[in-house]
């Protein structure tokens, strides 16, 4: 056991850069494509996964001095530190869930597949950290380890469904044939993001309020433009930051660069991935010609989308004056606050691009996550201490803003610790 669990890790350790292309590749060639063919198409993603990575640490490495001198600037003092998703994900997988879950999930998704209750052939592995950590969330709460692998395999089941819910909505909005987001995070926020949407269809003039990137663009001519939009929100935060002049516009044209730069890297990765999808289609509509499979990625594909990157610039501000105002919050958001484009970015796609509507949606979604981020956070912690990970000086709680902190993580921990 400890032998199958190593390669697993090894694997999972060569990052999603590395490692998804080699299962592409492989997965493609099992539905019939030349290995040549097949190869090409495996390093083209990883190509464009390298550079999604690039520019979202961009947006990252200068987004969160900007927060963090925020949080300076206007005094904030919360006690629960928001580690951000990479802490939350190697804490997950270093835990006792974390051995087996690659498996687990495997075994659960092709069942689902032959059974018909999902059409998604999920190779979003690395991903599966957001399922390792509702199971070790449960296995830190009821200290058993049978119900931590059972949460763990109801949370892949939820990230299935929503991911065969979600998928026409999201082809039809981005334009990815054969594509779907099994993704819990983004999926998560998004059970209450539709409903949401919903409301505000219901609300005579809100309803009316057309926002999306196209729209502005139109009223405002250069000044709704993607890139400049990037500049004002850019030079907005830095002023909220009380950054000087100098600090203000560079990290305005930082932000114009991301809002330019993350929807063109995306295409790198669909080009890479459209042969593959093109393939899969074949393969099985010759075997199920009743069915039609996608295959289910990572929700970074949506994340550049102009109205998706333009509504999480509005939403940092946003997250932090409401972690200051909340009764009971004691998150301060930091680690996670480039995390919002994956907490509306399926919301987005029900918004038709609306930045207002994500904008009014997300607000409401950052209030749940900083109250979901602050029950989980002792149980959190704890967890990290189990697998060793190091504590932030002068932190003694900590928790995921974002990454832990979504509907579907917060339901499914709360049922299972019922039956500790």
């Amino acid at each position: 056991m400890d032998f199958i669990a190593g390669i697993f890790e090894f694997f999972l350790g060569l990052g999603a850069s590395v490692f998804l292309p080699i299962l592409i590749s492989i997965f493609a060639i099992i539905l019939g494509q030349k290995p040549g063919r097949a190869i090409r198409s495996g390093i083209t993603i990883g190509i464009g996964f390298i550079a999604i990575g690039a520019i979202l640490g961009i947006f990252v490495s200068n987004l969160g001095p900007a927060a963090e001198a925020m949080v300076k600037r206007f005094g904030v003092n919360l006690t629960v530190l928001d580690a951000g998703w990479p802490a939350t994900a190697s804490i997950a997988f270093a835990s006792k869930i974390g051995a087996f879950i690659i498996p687990l999930g495997i075994t659960i998704n092709a069942i689902m597949l032959v059974t018909k209750m999902t059409d998604v052939v999920d190779v979003d592995i690395f991903n599966y950290w957001h399922f390792t950590f509702v199971g070790a969330l449960v296995y830190g709460s009821t200290d058993n380890l049978l119900l931590g692998y059972a949460a763990a395999g109801l949370a892949l089941i939820v990230g299935l469904k929503t991911g065969d819910f979600t998928a026409k909505y999201f082809q039809k909005y981005y334009g990815y044939e054969g594509v779907s987001i099994p993704h819990i995070l983004s999926n998560g926020f998004a059970i209450i993001g539709w409903p949401l949407n919903k409301i505000i269809d219901m609300i005579p003039g809100i309803r009316d309020i057309k926002a999306d990137p196209g729209t502005i663009s139109k009223k405002f001519g250069i000044m709704g433009e993607p890139t400049v939009m990037g500049i004002i929100l850019g030079a907005g935060i830095g002023i909220l930051a009380g950054y000087d002049i100098s600090k203000i516009l560079n990290l305005a044209i930082i932000m114009a660069a991301v809002m330019m730069l993350l929807p063109r890297m995306v295409g790198i990765l669909m080009e890479g991935l459209l042969p593959v999808s093109d393939a899969a289609k074949e393969f099985f509509s010759k075997k199920y010609s009743d069915r039609e499979f996608t295959i289910g990625l990572d929700s970074a594909i949506a994340v550049g989308d102009p109205a998706v990157l333009a509504s999480s610039l509005l939403l940092v501000p946003i997250a932090l004056g409401l972690a200051i105002v909340l009764p009971g919050n004691k998150v301060l958001p930091f680690g996670d606050l480039a995390t919002i484009p994956f907490m509306i970015c399926i919301v987005n796609i029900f918004t038709k691009g609306n930045v207002f509507r994500n904008v009014l949606i997300g607000s409401f979604l950052t209030v749940f996550a900083l109250y979901s981020a602050t029950i989980n956070a002792d149980t959190h912690t704890a967890m990290a201490i189990a697998a060793g990970f190091t504590m932030p000086e002068g932190a003694s709680t900590l928790s995921s803003f974002v990454g832990s902190s979504n509907p579907i993580t917060l339901a499914i921990w709360k049922l299972f610790s019922l039956f500790g």
